[in-house]
């Protein structure tokens, strides 16, 4: 195969790979693309509360269900001297409280932690082959009245249920269903008789009851609505709500399903429940973290989070190295400036993320100038290569303290952090700044060590970026695209930018 066709392939493999899995994550996964990106979750907590009779007491209470939307997590309860149970049924979870003897008023509480979670919806029970009747004697002759009636205003299953909900919510009810509600109607009586019709008209239906998930409340109301089987979709659809089908699971947290209230007492009297809500925000990658294990996913086990936060610390500084590695690349082979070797300036331009930019450049050119000094001192001594350098080592350590005390004492505090410095780099650094300026003479020398200054400081301008730091980190496959990139400018050996202005004479002639 053609060298340079290779080359675009595997320039256009690389990439698609690196952001296809970007993509993945950002879209899929919802990780954030930016470091401040927040996301939403709240807190619920039920209040319950009721006087003891001094006899023996069990609570039931209903709890709040994960859906395809939301996830209940960290749940706690608070219910000293009782014992707590647990009930699950394929509708409901229900806890119960009990207590053998108990005095006063008694109070109990249930905390959870609601999260947006994209999964799969819980699959519920289909509905019974034959519909139980809901209703005798009187209440079933007024539910076939308000039935027959219906029928006759609709077209099909939907038109009937909101024709249904449309009367069964009206302020003043016709005395079929003012029999069936009962007295003093509520929203609660009123969704529960409208279920009760329909499974007597044979329509498979259920309350659902829950609370909306907004601002803080120190009392949410509960709301009620209807879901009614599709046998088309074999799915149960919901009726009721004051908000589109596509924003009902993001909106709502289903608490419980069916015709019983939410808590029943045994042995009490006086039971009051309280909802409160309380919305707050979190790191988007903690959210897009937590939901990646609710659902499942293998993908948190085999990334970079899986890590210890000590290891995590440190690749955020080595995957940076790359982006410098491909900015050197850049300013030697397409502008022209001429650095000491590809990895000097990268590994001075972390350095200079302690000591920040002027420092760092001040105390780097500090010690370079000296060092160079003492190294043409070295040379009238014709030592050997490896004696030399170990005695430039000594003296870069040397001054590297002396520079240490001298900014502490002048409250400096920057530059303690100049023990930081890369002490083999800086050696070897002097030692071919001498060479360079033996052979080519100072200017070229000059020109070398400036060019690596420069290509420091614009490295540690991109890797000292919060967005670059974030975007490095949390999808490291973009890696891959520099990768890419390095390849290809691999391959380039056109005229550098430097080189245009340095044979602009010859281009007039």
């Amino acid at each position: 195969m053609n060298r340079k066709l290779h080359l675009a392939l595997l320039f256009l493999l690389l990439c698609a790979a690196g952001l296809s899995s970007a993509l993945y994550k950002a879209l899929v996964l919802s990780f954030p693309l930016l470091p401040e990106a927040t996301a939403s979750l709240w807190q619920v907590e039920a209040s319950i509360s009721f006087n003891s009779l001094d006899i023996p007491a069990k609570l039931s209470l209903f709890l709040p269900r994960s859906s395809k939307a939301v996830a209940v997590v960290d749940e706690s309860f608070i219910s000293h001297g009782y014992g707590l149970t647990m009930k699950q049924t394929k509708l409901n979870r229900t806890a119960i409280w009990s207590i053998r003897r108990s005095a006063g008023r008694q109070q109990l509480f249930y905390r959870a932690l609601i999260r947006p979670v994209e999964g799969q919806a819980p699959k519920l029970p289909p509905p019974p082959k034959e519909a139980k009747p809901e209703f005798a004697g009187a209440e079933l002759a007024a539910a076939q009245a308000v039935i027959a009636d219906l029928r006759e205003h609709s077209a099909d299953t939907e038109t009937l249920t909101n024709s249904l909900l449309q009367k069964v919510n009206d302020r003043e009810l016709d005395d079929n269903l003012r029999l069936i509600v009962g007295k003093k109607p509520d929203r609660f009586k009123r969704i529960v008789a409208a279920s009760r019709i329909l499974n007597t008209a044979g329509i498979p239906a259920r309350a659902v009851h829950g609370i909306r998930l907004m601002q803080q409340t120190k009392e949410a109301e509960l709301e009620h609505w209807l879901e009614v089987h599709d046998p088309a979709s074999d799915s149960w659809l919901p009726f009721g709500r004051d908000i589109e089908e596509g924003q009902a699971e993001e909106t709502y947290l289903i608490w419980w399903r069916g015709s019983a209230p939410l808590a029943d007492l045994e042995g009490g009297s006086r039971l009051r429940v309280k909802i409160a809500l309380t919305p707050s925000q979190e790191e988007a990658i903690d959210s897009a973290m937590a939901r990646a294990q609710l659902t499942g996913r293998s993908f948190y086990e085999y990334s970079l989070f899986s890590l210890p936060i000590s290891t995590q610390t440190v690749y955020r500084i080595i995957l940076l190295v790359p982006i410098g590695a491909l900015l050197v690349v850049v300013l030697r082979n397409i502008i022209g400036i001429q650095t000491f070797g590809t990895f000097m300036p990268v590994l001075i331009a972390l350095a200079f993320r302690e000591t920040e930019l002027l420092l760092g450049l001040v105390f780097f050119t500090g010690i370079i100038v000296a060092g160079l000094a003492i190294r043409f001192y070295l040379e009238h001594l014709k030592l050997l290569l490896v004696p030399r350098l170990a005695a430039i080592v000594v003296i870069v350590v040397l001054l590297m303290a002396a520079l240490s005390v001298i900014t502490h004492k002048l409250g400096i505090e920057r530059g303690l952090s100049i023990s930081l410095f890369p002490m083999i780099i800086m050696t070897m650094t002097i030692e071919r700044m001498s060479l360079v300026w033996e052979e080519n003479g100072p200017f070229a020398a000059i020109a070398q060590g400036l060019g690596s200054l420069l290509a420091a400081a614009a490295i540690y301008l991109i890797i000292t970026n919060h967005y670059v730091e974030h975007l490095v980190f949390v999808f490291p496959e973009t890696l891959l695209v520099v990768l890419a990139f390095i390849l290809l400018l691999g391959r380039y050996c056109g005229y550098r930018l430097f080189e245009l202005f340095r044979f602009a004479s010859l281009a007039r002639d």
